[in-house]
């Protein structure tokens, strides 16, 4: 089985990141092939700055090293480095209807947001079919906010398939994990850049320690109980601890005598304790200048032999060859 996952270069990785995609990610590379690459040309629709987007892509490329990508299991790469991405993302725009993309919430949404309105930024389901389409993935696992696009990613397949012949190319599934698709931010919403409630995965300390004492909660006094429901701590802390930690949170939320900052220390407590392994390995990463080069130039050249291959057959089915 194969399955690929693309994330977005856009500045430091936050816990929602990591538990929405790297850390699925890092598991479904022990189950079969993995195709795991960094969405610069993506990026690119809604930032012009080449300088960030170089740090960006870096920063990326060694946190998800940090985080348990293995490229020795995982083909790991950035998306500009295969060109034939964009040959097969015209083939696809070739049979791709307006209205098909019209329909997309996240254009909107970005527009709403104040992005500039680009044909990247409105024909990007179309890239990213190509991104999934040019690997012969089977799986690709999304949020629930992408399954608008995956679900385009399949119309176009389908329709090509009905056109040029069936096997042109691969029809993928999704794989939505609904437990962990919205993980709370600082304040309560989906944790989200766009709304600046982001808890970093790396960083100093004492710095994130602060963050998490900033969280949003209610006045309830100390001896009271507090409430469980829509608890921002305790959504938060589910992602760390263990399940009997849980569930003596959960209790002390309901016995009341516990203030919310303790209760905040003990989420720091285990937060930094979570993070410990993927802090030690990012630092045998960044001891090594020349291994991050290495991983993605390798992985860009294998990326580069599967494209061809499907890419080719593509050519001769549309007519090109």
């Amino acid at each position: 089985m194969r399955t690929l996952t693309g994330l977005q270069p856009s500045g430091k990785l936050h816990v929602g990141n990591y538990f929405g995609a790297i850390e699925p990610a890092v598991r479904l590379q022990e189950m079969g092939e993995a195709f795991y690459f960094i969405a610069d040309y993506h990026a690119m629709t809604s930032s012009q700055d080449p300088a960030a987007l170089r740090a960006h892509v870096r920063e990326l490329a060694i946190d998800f090293l940090a985080c348990g990508l293995d490229p020795q299991q995982a083909v790991f790469f950035r998306q500009s480095a295969v060109p034939e991405v964009n040959e097969l993302a015209w083939i696809l725009s070739t049979v791709c209807p307006m209205s098909l993309l019209a329909k997309c919430h996240s254009y909107k949404d970005k527009i709403a947001q104040g992005i500039a309105p680009n044909h990247g930024l409105f024909a990007y389901p179309v890239l990213m079919a190509a991104d999934i389409l040019l690997y012969d993935s089977q799986q690709v696992p999304v949020g629930k906010d992408q399954k608008q696009h995956l679900e385009v990613t399949r119309d176009l397949a389908v329709k090509l398939n009905e056109i040029y012949g069936e096997g042109t190319v691969v029809i993928p599934e999704p794989i939505i994990r609904e437990d962990t698709a919205v993980v709370a931010g600082l304040d309560g919403r989906k944790m989200s850049k766009s709304y600046g409630n982001t808890l970093p995965i790396f960083g100093e300390e004492k710095p994130l320690r602060q963050l998490i004492m900033k969280i949003t909660t209610d006045s309830t006094p100390v001896e009271a109980p507090k409430a469980v429901a829509n608890s921002t701590i305790l959504a938060l802390y589910r992602l760390f601890a263990s399940q009997p930690d849980y569930a003596a949170m959960v209790a002390d939320h309901e016995r009341g005598g516990i203030g919310y900052g303790d209760l905040k220390k003990r989420l720091a407590d285990a937060y930094w304790d979570f993070f410990a392994p993927m802090r030690a390995r990012r630092a045998e990463v960044l001891a090594d200048p020349g291994f991050v080069d290495a991983v993605l130039a390798a992985g860009a050249a294998r990326a580069r032999e599967e494209a061809a291959k499907v890419l080719g057959r593509v050519r001769r089915a549309v007519g090109l060859v």
